[in-house]
């Protein structure tokens, strides 16, 4: 066999190992083409290259790719690597501080290797998609990775955390999960202080640090609803609730998750929960809706609704 050969089959074999956690020695063989024995040299080949594969003997034994010092090449098949290249592409713009730069190091190397036909497809997509959000706060990366190994590791973290109004008051919580609604970053946590969960915005905290006190989880609600229950009501002054004439999904389409919450209702209609201080801003926000709408709560809410109708029948010369 040419070394060409031997080559192209180490590099199928290292493909099967980062397709999917673990493998028998008899699957890589089928798959290969090639002996058991054939395996275990092209393994001792990867692992002279300085590729952590990992072998377990026994029933329920076989070869696994571990984590190194350093992270090795990948390899992609032609979805994996459009997939990729345009996530990259995107990541360029987020909201996380040094993901800019380092997408964009990461994208020039991806465009360095690709095939032209590869790159032609991904240059297509991003020559054909434009990005509309709306500005977004950055949030430091070191954090982002602090607090995710402290939900890994159930362990307590330490932070100071500014209030809405400005004042400084030090935390400590046990961190579930972090959600983001694409403008923002949360963290849901158990505040061991207030004995109760709660959400913190982390562009609001300050000296973050883990420790060693590790946890037990605690039964929780689910994260993703509860952040959006947090920041779409108890922020505000005004907690409004309105029943409208449209399916939750076309609702959905035209309030994002991090402004209201809709809810279920009879047939035919549904009820937004949106939060605010001011209730002609409310008032003028549920109009642009263009359904058909029911203050539930607060009755000033009414009374706002009503002021906005007199103030637009003016403009139009018909008050």
């Amino acid at each position: 066999m040419t070394v060409e050969a031997t080559t192209e089959r180490v590099l199928r074999l290292l493909s099967l190992l980062q397709r999917r956690p673990s493998w028998t020695a008899a699957e890589l063989a089928a798959d290969l083409g090639v002996t058991d024995r054939s395996v275990r040299r092209d393994v001792q080949r990867l692992r002279a290259l300085g590729y952590p594969v990992h072998a377990t003997t026994g029933v329920g034994g076989g070869y696994q790719l571990g984590a190194g010092s350093r992270l090795p090449p990948l390899l992609f098949d032609d979805e994996e690597a459009v997939a990729v290249a345009v996530s990259v592409r995107l990541a360029a713009g987020g909201t996380v501080t040094g993901a800019a730069e380092a997408a964009l190091r990461a994208l020039a190397k991806l465009d360095q290797v690709m095939p032209p036909r590869l790159r032609a497809e991904v240059r297509a997509v991003h020559g054909a998609t434009e990005t509309l959000v709306a500005p977004g706060v950055e949030i430091d990366s070191e954090l982002l990775v602090t607090l995710a190994r402290a939900c890994r590791d159930t362990v307590r973290v330490r932070f100071r955390h500014v209030g809405r109004d400005g004042g400084e008051h030090e935390r400590t919580v046990e961190p579930l999960r972090m959600v983001t609604t694409g403008r923002r970053w949360y963290l849901m946590a158990y505040d061991v202080d207030r004995d109760d969960w709660r959400t913190f915005r982390l562009d609001r905290m300050r000296q973050v640090k883990a420790t060693t006190w590790r946890f037990a989880v605690r039964e929780h609600p689910d994260p993703v609803a509860f952040v959006q229950r947090s920041v779409t009501a108890a922020p505000y002054r005004y907690l409004a609730r309105v029943r409208v004439h449209a399916r939750p999904e076309q609702v959905r389409e035209r309030v994002p998750p991090q402004v209201g919450r809709v809810e279920p209702d009879r047939a035919g209609w549904c009820q937004l929960v949106v939060g605010g201080d001011d209730l002609d801003w409310l008032a003028a926000h549920v109009a642009r809706l263009d359904f058909p709408a029911e203050v539930l709560e607060p009755v000033e809410l009414r009374e706002a609704a009503a002021r906005l109708a007199r103030r637009l029948a003016a403009m139009a010369g018909t008050g």
